[in-house]
């Protein structure tokens, strides 16, 4: 799973096997660590819960996206993208929220493997 900040956006993008672990084990989650020490770490979370509309929650270094089981049911059973939501943060406009399918790149990259990605859909067979 892929994480991108920018602002008041967070967007996630998972590979076909991580929205199969979402769909059929409730959550995925990746770790990015800083430094040598235990909290020197960033852990992100995307999980699928018993919840009317998508939720975050971040403390000790832990960043968690809950989204509805019957939209991840939905979205991981369909040809849909992405799942967008607006979680009020207390800014003006909120926190965007974008979670999609990763789709493999259209030109090879050195060092990254798009075995595992959802086929693109600008590549003409």
């Amino acid at each position: 799973m892929k994480l991108r900040i920018r602002g008041n956006t967070v967007r996630l993008r998972l590979m076909q096997g991580e929205v199969n672990d979402l769909k059929d084990n409730g959550s995925v989650s990746e770790v990015v660590q800083f430094g040598t020490l235990p909290g020197d770490a960033l852990v992100y979370v995307l999980r699928s819960a018993p919840v009317d509309h998508v939720y975050t929650i971040f403390s000790g270094g832990r960043l968690e996206v809950q989204v509805p089981e019957e939209t991840v049911a939905q979205w991981a059973g369909s040809d849909e993208v992405s799942i967008e939501a607006v979680v009020s943060n207390g800014s003006k406009d909120g926190l965007s929220i974008l979670i999609e399918k990763d789709f493999a790149c259209l030109s090879d990259r050195p060092n990254e493997d798009d075995s595992d990605a959802f086929p693109n859909p600008n590549t003409y067979c």
